[in-house]
């Protein structure tokens, strides 16, 4: 059980890379949108122009393209998360497994008689991938090739040989392992496919008659995951692959609610967002509950104690509510009053069956800035943004209620109020020095992993310091927490240290050590 849970957290952690970048690409495609979007033009008299609204398409338009490749991007990057050592090679080998991994599929689908004319394709299940004909597996495609080839270059690129063999050793030796695996993968998928992509079918329209029902499930699922780390597991398979629908967007067909509606934004022929955004609907907490929720935990707080909740409030809500980072108010009240997590993860689940009952088609998965930059050059037509507002109020008033009921009836230590002879915890000193200053940080973070000796891998996702050591009993929190640390969870052999925002700087100062 322990090894299952070490390896769902490796393996939910190295989907943050192509994940992370895919809302830097919704961005640009907001913002080509913004450009091109000539009903603008009526209010803001620049956009009018042909030079101006054809650079607008340019930028969404090549933007786009890189969801018609996603299966390619999660096949290198997958890797690069899972990799131990030299992650360039690692990521080096997931393209070369995936590129020989679809031309094995295609030539034995050539070699049966199975390829599909090009205008029967999307009947056969079958598509185009980097120029070749293939069965239509979407992400999956590049989610089992980038696994097996991180699987694999950790086995075998510690290999070493000897003599006129030296040169075949190391990442070397890995590619003479991943040619015929990935061939034999290709063969096997061809024959195997057609039957998951049944099952998946069908699982997807189970999910879909559930309505409002299994999208509160999913909602809580998504929450009530995030201490462990294995959310990422709960929502890319629906933001990325057939779970999360399927749709024609000015003749490519597009799977996953966040293909769907990025591709969405920048089809001028799409007159109305689809109703697959409703996957992607978790800004909802994040920008209304989660603030009402430190908004409840400050009104709770003792009188000699509310200038110190502040400070450890306000930035936490606000870094929710702009930029969709929930952790560090998350964290706040998760070890000191676990229920209230709990609480939380129930209401974002009925935040998103609201989204659903009202019917609501606007864009938002994190904060207020991608939502506005989302949802306003779309208009109230093709994105009816004021609705998922009106959601979100009700959200509020939920969150400060319930949150500030329960506080109060049973006595939680939320920031403010502590023990009196506990301090309110407000940003350390580290914290601070991290921001410009790593001397004798990374060190001191080691320190409170157990030493140089007990770490195997270093990683982090948008707040976490993402840690497998070799013993977990050799972790010295209280040192951790005087690095900064806000919380630590230990799952198996998987530590996460959480840091904030700052955490890159964090991993940045421990490589430099290690």
């Amino acid at each position: 059980m322990k090894r299952a849970v070490n390896a769902l957290q490796n393996f939910g952690k190295s989907l943050y890379g192509p994940v992370l970048i895919l809302p830097i690409v919704g961005l640009f495609i907001a913002f080509g949108n913004v450009l091109g979007n000539g009903s603008l033009a009526e209010y803001i008299h620049i956009l009018g122009y042909p030079a101006v609204q054809n650079l607008g398409q340019l930028i969404a338009k090549s933007a786009v393209s890189l969801l018609v490749n996603l299966a390619m991007i999660f096949a290198v990057g997958i890797p690069i998360g899972l990799a131990a050592r030299d992650k360039g090679y690692a990521a080096l080998l997931g393209l070369v497994t995936f590129i020989v991994f679809i031309n094995a599929m295609n030539v034995t689908l050539q070699l049966q008689g199975e390829l599909a004319p090009a205008d029967q394709m999307r009947t056969a299940g079958q598509s185009m991938v980097l120029g070749v004909q293939v069965l239509e597996m979407g992400v999956f495609a590049g989610i089992l090739t980038g696994a097996l080839t991180g699987y694999l270059y950790n086995r075998y690129s510690g290999v070493q040989f000897s003599g006129a063999m030296a040169i075949y050793s190391g990442h070397c030796f890995v590619t003479i392992i991943i040619l015929p695996v990935a061939i034999t993968l290709g063969v096997v998928m061809s024959e195997l496919w057609p039957w998951a992509q049944r099952g998946i079918s069908t699982l997807a329209l189970v999910i879909k008659d559930s309505g409002s029902f299994g999208v509160a499930i999913y909602g809580f699922l998504e929450r009530i995951l995030v201490p462990t780390g294995l959310h990422h597991l709960v929502y890319t398979p629906f933001l990325y692959t057939e779970l999360g629908g399927s749709q024609e967007v000015c003749g490519t067909l597009y799977q996953g609610a966040r293909n769907i509606y990025f591709a969405e934004m920048a089809c001028h022929n799409v007159t109305q967002l689809s109703s697959t955004v409703v996957w992607d609907a978790r800004g909802i907490s994040k920008m209304f509950g989660l603030p009402a929720a430190a908004l409840a935990m400050y009104m709770t707080a003792k009188p000699e104690r509310k200038a110190a909740a502040k400070a450890i409030l306000i930035p936490a809500a606000l870094t929710s509510m702009l930029v969709g980072v929930t952790e560090p108010i998350e964290f706040s009240f998760l070890f000191v009053a676990p229920l209230l997590f709990v609480v939380h993860a129930v209401l974002t689940g009925i935040g998103m069956m609201l989204f659903s009952i009202f019917d609501v088609h606007a864009i938002g998965a994190n904060g207020i800035i991608d939502f506005i930059l989302y949802n306003l050059p779309l208009g109230t037509a093709k994105s009816n943004w004021p609705m998922y507002i009106v959601v979100g109020l009700i959200m509020f008033a939920l969150y400060f209620v319930i949150f500030r009921f329960l506080i109060l009836r049973f006595d939680m230590k939320t920031p403010g109020r502590e023990d009196d002879d506990q301090q309110t915890k407000l940003f350390s000193k580290q914290e601070y020095q991290a921001k410009g200053n790593n001397d004798g940080l990374g060190a001191s973070i080691i320190e409170g992993l157990g030493g140089r000796s007990n770490i195997e891998v270093v990683d982090n996702c948008y707040t976490r310091l993402r840690v497998t050591v070799k013993d977990v009993a050799q972790i010295n929190e209280p040192q951790l927490k005087a690095t900064g640390a806000k919380g630590i969870i230990k799952q198996g052999n998987n530590v996460q240290v959480v840091y904030g925002l700052h955490v890159k700087k964090m991993r940045e100062a421990v490589e430099a050590v290690l």
